[in-house]
């Protein structure tokens, strides 16, 4: 079998949006302090993964570093381990082209290596142009089409013929509310495959909604061929909505079938870490909540919100859900939420 399959282990970023979701609408007070920050970057840089997200970049009025999440990529690059080796890539995301691309600095070794961008599907191509800019500035950019399961096949075209005009780094599809099936990693792969330029690698990231995330990356990975692919993952399955792929588990199976020598100790070291300050009250790894949104292809936040903020039971969750309009079923807002809400009690 081809060890031509990376990890990127993503839990203080995916982790910390998580954990900013929730805070920010009441739930939990938990987030990374500094320590806790330092000790998962250090032992996630032992382990062998090759790439680690050091966290998310996005202009705000709050201070969210508590999140791992930062105001610009020079604040994200002072968590760069002070001894570095060309084995391990760092990496930022930016969760859209919100920055003034003019006050990015040009890529130089004091900085991240490399950059995802999340798509924003309503501004595409600024986004595009967005990844394409970066790209110019000398970063490696790894094209993310959030909830790719949205975009029409002209629509990915369009990105991948982005992806290759760049020569993005790497062009993922995205399984963000976790509603995906191996026949629609299959289809991904073969059109991905088809249209990328060759070199440029292949992301799969997984949310664990319907319990499929360790079974979709199997699936993906062993149809690795000359190239390379990306598996996101996150330690305890940490992340947004069900969380993703567990690190500690899908690191084990690279050892044994794809010739990998991560050091499974040291992401335990950062499970331990979460299990004592965050898991007793953990609200990711599979869910009811979670999951009945993934059943109608449905953003998982307003099960989320119609469970811990309406204390609704699972048969009415299940009903509104069956029943809310589709052009609602792809961006939660609070507004359509209350109008759901409202609907259903007349």
């Amino acid at each position: 079998m081809t060890n031509n399959v990376s990890i990127l282990d993503a839990t203080l970023r995916d982790g910390g949006q998580g954990l900013e979701d929730l805070n920010k609408n009441g739930f939990s007070r938990l987030c990374f302090d500094e320590s806790d920050k330092s000790a998962i970057i250090s032992h996630l840089s032992q382990s062998g993964v090759e790439m680690i997200e050091l966290g998310a970049i996005g202009p705000s009025k709050d201070n969210k570093n508590p999140f791992a999440i930062y105001q610009t990529i020079e604040e994200l690059s002072q968590y760069l381990p002070p001894t570095r080796t060309d084995r391990i890539m760092y990496l930022g995301l930016y969760i859209g082209p919100d920055t003034d691309i003019n006050l990015i600095p040009q890529h130089d070794e004091s900085l991240v290596e490399g950059v995802r961008v999340i798509l924003r599907y309503s501004e595409l191509q600024k986004s595009l142009d967005y990844c394409q800019a970066l790209s110019r500035k000398g970063y490696k950019v790894f094209v993310q089409p959030m909830l790719t399961m949205r975009y029409t096949q002209d629509e990915l075209e369009r990105v991948i013929q982005s992806a290759n005009d760049m020569n993005a780094y790497a062009c993922y599809f995205v399984d963000s509310y976790g509603y995906m099936g191996q026949e629609d990693i299959q289809r991904f792969y073969e059109l991905y495959d088809r249209l990328l330029a060759p070199g440029i690698r292949m992301g799969f990231h997984a949310h664990n909604n319907m319990n499929m995330a360790m079974a979709n990356a199997i699936h993906f990975s062993h149809m690795a061929n000359e190239r390379p692919l990306i598996l996101d993952a996150c330690a305890t399955g940490m992340g947004q909505g069900a969380g993703n792929l567990a690190t500690e588990m899908i690191v084990p199976y690279m050892n044994t079938y794809f010739g990998k020598d991560y050091k499974l100790d040291n992401i335990l070291e950062v499970c331990d870490l979460l299990d004592r300050k965050m898991l007793p009250s953990s609200p990711w790894g599979y869910s009811l909540t979670c999951f009945l949104p993934a059943l109608y292809k449905t953003a998982y936040k307003y099960a989320i919100m119609m469970r811990m903020g309406y204390h609704l039971p699972f048969t009415e969750i299940n009903r509104l859900l069956r029943d809310m309009p589709d052009d609602m079923r792809n961006r939660y807002t609070s507004d359509n939420l209350t109008k759901i809400i409202s609907s259903s009690n007349h």
